[in-house]
């Protein structure tokens, strides 16, 4: 799979719970964006019918795509670049930016976050699992001809450590570090004091759920209005 016309390829992370957080990430990634973007959610149902995705539900598996991700080499035949995001995020900077920092000497790039979490549950009661490099899978820029340990069986069959923490690799020193300001874990991490046009976070991650779920409509403040904001411009009907 090729993206048309210079596109960035984009896949992400798909939950039906969380279908409004998609559509406002979707659209604030074309609103921001200064190149052409080919952007595709990884809907489980649709793996499956491919032959490409079999595994069962794992109870520590706290979204439909925990490791749906780790296809996006394949799905890109195992050439060039893709970015994945996952769906809970809203992108306020120019996805192109995160593009250009495209390293030819890693297989992969990440935010390298040193997150410890200190809860037991997340959104929807959903188990809180701790491990080494926890997030650093939900924003990744893939070197996809690297990934080739990537395969449709591999994915299947490989325990979610293993994929998380990268085991597919041949080490660390095959992992690039990107900005901090790529994967801006909300309610986390500090509250950002800057825009992103003046070097703030340019994707705001809310890991622990966010406005779109009933009961954390707040979460995060300040960052929460900024995220019904962006819903409302994404849903607004011009005259």
């Amino acid at each position: 799979m090729t993206a048309p016309f210079g596109a960035i390829p984009i896949f992400i992370g798909y939950d039906p719970r969380e279908r409004a957080a998609t559509t406002v990430l979707i659209d604030s990634l074309y609103q921001h964006s200064s190149a052409p973007l080919a952007i595709t959610p990884l809907v489980t149902p649709q793996l499956e019918r491919q032959g490409l995705y079999r595994r069962e539900r794992d109870p520590k598996q706290s979204t439909a795509f925990s490791f749906t991700r780790f296809l996006v080499p394949h799905l890109m035949g195992y050439q060039g670049w893709a970015v994945f995001l996952d769906c809970d995020i809203l992108c306020r900077a120019d996805i192109a930016e995160l593009w250009a920092l495209r390293d030819e000497r890693h297989a992969l790039m990440v935010v390298q976050h040193d997150h410890v979490p200190t809860e037991s549950t997340k959104f929807l009661g959903e188990l809180q699992s701790a491990y080494p490099k926890k997030n650093w899978s939900s924003v990744m820029l893939f070197n996809c001809a690297h990934c080739t340990a990537l395969t449709p069986e591999y994915v299947n069959r490989a325990t979610g450590l293993d994929l998380h923490r990268f085991h597919w690799l041949e080490g660390d020193h095959q992992i690039g570090a990107l900005p901090e300001r790529w994967n801006h874990l909300v309610a986390v991490q500090e509250p950002p004091q800057t825009g992103a046009a003046d070097g703030g976070p340019a994707l705001l991650h809310w890991t622990l759920g966010g406005p779109w779920f009933r009961d954390m409509r707040t979460m995060g403040g300040p960052l929460a209005a900024e995220w019904f904001s962006a819903r409302d411009d994404a849903l607004r009907l011009w005259d």
